[in-house]
C-alpha cells in the first residue's frame, strides 16, 4: 500500500490555526510580526518541539525545525511556506504549506523512518508584503536578494520598523541560523486562481513563477476650480490617469498573455468640485515570458507619454519591483508527476501567477511547485477556500514526493512496494 498522511490529525491543525486572528467574516487578519502571528509561530514552535525537530529561529525571523538524515552533513530537502495573512486573507494561503509539511515530518515518525537526506521544514517571514513591503522578505533574505539592512529597515503604515516588530514578538533570531545549503526545496499551495477547478484537475504541477513588475505612476497638472475652468484649459491629473488605467487594461490585447492590475489610486485635492492636480496610480504587470514583459512595458511607457502630452499634464513612472520569470526544476517537477500518479491523482502542468517563497529558493536548490484547486478561483479573501479532500491529496504528494527527492531509490520503488519499503 501506498504510504499517505493521517487525515484527521492533519485537518486538526488548521482547525487550531483557523482560531488564530479569525476576522469575523470567517477569514484570517494575521499580519506579519503581529500578535497573532506571534501566537502562530508560538504553536507551531510548540508542534515542532514535540515532533522531535531541532528547532530554530534566523535573523529575518524565518523558523527552521529540522530532522537529520542517514548522509552526515548532507544537503537537505526543504519544504513549507508562510503563516502571515492579508489583513482580510483566507485560511489557506501559505498555510497549507507549512501544516502540511508538519504532517510528513509527523507521518515520517510515526512509521520511524529516516530519510537519507536531512530534512528542514520552514516557515517564511513576511510573503504576503501585507504588512512590510515588499513581500518575500524572509526567503528573499536568506537567498540574499534583500540585505539585513534594507530589510530592517522596512516600516509597515504606521512607523513601526521591521526590526523591532521582530524584537516586540521575540522572534529576532541569529544569522548562523539561516537556512544552509539545500538539495531541494518544495513548496505545497493553494493556486489562488481558477484553473484546476476548470479543467477538473487534481493537482497542479507548478513549472514555474511569472515575472512581475510594479510601477508607481505619478501625474502632475494643476488644481483650479471646477465651475470656470473651461474643459480645454483644464490640465486634469486625475482625467489622464483614468486613460492611463484604461490603456494598461487594455495592453494584453496586443500582448497575449500579460496581467495588468492598477489597484492602487492616490488623487489631490480629491474634492468634487476642484479639477485634480496630483495623481498617483500604482500598476502590477506579469507575463511568464521576461522578453514580452519587457516590450509590454516599454509600450506602455510611451503609451503614457503620449497620454500625458494630449492631456497637458507631467508623468513620471518608476519602478518599486522588478521579479524575473522562475523555471522550476525538471527532476523535482516529475517527482511531483510521479507521486501524483501513484496516488492516481489527475494533473495539469502550469505557471504560478502570483510569487511565492519558492521564487528565491529556487536560487539555493532544486525547486518546484505544488498547487491544489481554490474554489471559484478566491484567494486573499475571506471567502477562500480549499477543500479538506484537496488539502488530503496535496499533502499525500508532498509526502511522496519528499520521500523520492530524500531517498534516491524511493523512486525506483513499485506502488504496492512503497509502505513495505520504508518499513525496512
Amino acid at each position: 500500500m501506498r504510504l499517505t498522511i493521517n487525515e484527521q490529525r492533519f485537518l486538526n491543525t488548521f482547525t487550531i490555526s483557523s482560531s488564530i486572528g479569525t476576522t469575523d467574516k470567517g477569514g484570517l487578519h494575521r499580519l506579519a510580526l503581529s500578535n497573532e502571528d506571534k501566537q502562530m509561530r508560538d504553536i507551531f514552535k510548540q508542534w515542532m518541539e514535540e515532533d522531535g525537530l531541532s528547532v530554530r529561529i534566523d535573523d529575518f525571523g524565518n523558523m527552521y525545525g529540522r530532522r537529520e538524515g542517514k548522509l552526515k552533513d548532507a544537503p537537505a530537502v526543504a519544504f513549507g511556506s508562510h503563516l502571515d495573512t492579508q489583513p482580510t486573507g483566507g485560511r489557506f494561503d501559505g498555510i497549507l504549506g507549512v501544516l502540511s509539511a508538519l504532517e510528513v515530518i509527523r507521518v515520517l515518525n510515526d512509521e520511524q523512518y529516516m530519510t537519507d537526506y536531512p530534512l528542514e521544514i520552514i516557515n517564511f517571514t513576511n510573503e504576503e508584503g501585507a504588512r512590510f513591503r515588499p513581500p518575500m522578505l524572509g526567503s528573499g533574505g536568506v537567498a540574499e536578494v534583500f540585505d539585513k539592512n534594507t530589510i530592517y529597515s522596512k516600516t509597515d503604515d504606521n512607523g513601526h520598523l521591521y526590526e523591532e516588530a521582530l524584537e516586540a514578538i521575540g522572534y529576532k533570531g541569529n544569522e548562523e541560523n539561516r537556512l544552509g545549503q539545500i538539495k531541494n526545496f518544495v513548496e505545497l499551495h493553494i493556486e489562488q486562481g481558477p484553473i484546476l477547478e476548470k479543467e477538473e484537475k487534481d493537482i497542479g504541477i507548478v513549472s514555474g513563477i511569472q515575472g512581475m513588475n510594479w510601477f508607481n505612476i505619478e501625474i502632475k497638472g494643476a488644481t483650479n476650480h471646477a465651475g470656470p475652468t473651461p474643459m480645454d484649459s483644464r490640465k486634469d491629473s486625475l482625467a489622464a490617469a483614468a486613460e492611463m488605467i484604461v490603456r494598461a487594461h487594455a495592453l494584453p490585447n496586443q500582448f497575449p498573455g500579460l496581467l495588468t492590475t492598477v489597484g492602487k489610486v492616490d488623487n489631490y485635492p480629491n474634492v468634487v468640485n476642484v479639477v485634480s492636480g496630483h495623481t498617483t496610480i500604482k500598476l502590477d504587470i506579469r507575463h511568464p515570458n521576461d522578453q514580452v514583459r519587457e516590450a509590454a512595458i516599454a509600450q506602455f511607457k510611451s503609451d503614457i507619454e503620449a497620454i500625458a502630452a494630449s492631456s497637458q499634464v507631467q508623468v513620471g513612472i518608476t519602478e518599486d519591483w522588478d521579479s524575473p520569470t522562475v523555471h522550476f526544476d525538471d527532476e523535482v517537477l516529475q517527482a511531483i508527476e510521479t507521486a501524483s500518479n501513484r496516488h492516481g491523482y489527475s494533473i495539469h502542468t502550469m505557471f504560478s501567477g502570483p510569487g511565492h517563497d519558492a521564487k528565491y529558493m529556487s536560487y539555493l536548490g532544486k525547486t518546484a511547485m505544488i498547487f491544489v484547486k481554490s474554489i471559484d478561483g478566491v484567494s486573499h479573501n475571506e471567502k477562500e477556500l480549499t477543500l479538506e479532500h484537496d488539502l488530503v491529496k496535496g499533502t499525500n504528494v508532498l509526502l511522496d514526493v519528499v520521500l523520492q527527492l530524500a531517498n534516491q531509490k524511493y523512486k525506483e520503488v513499485k506502488n504496492e512496494e512503497v509502505k513495505t519499503s520504508l518499513t525496512n
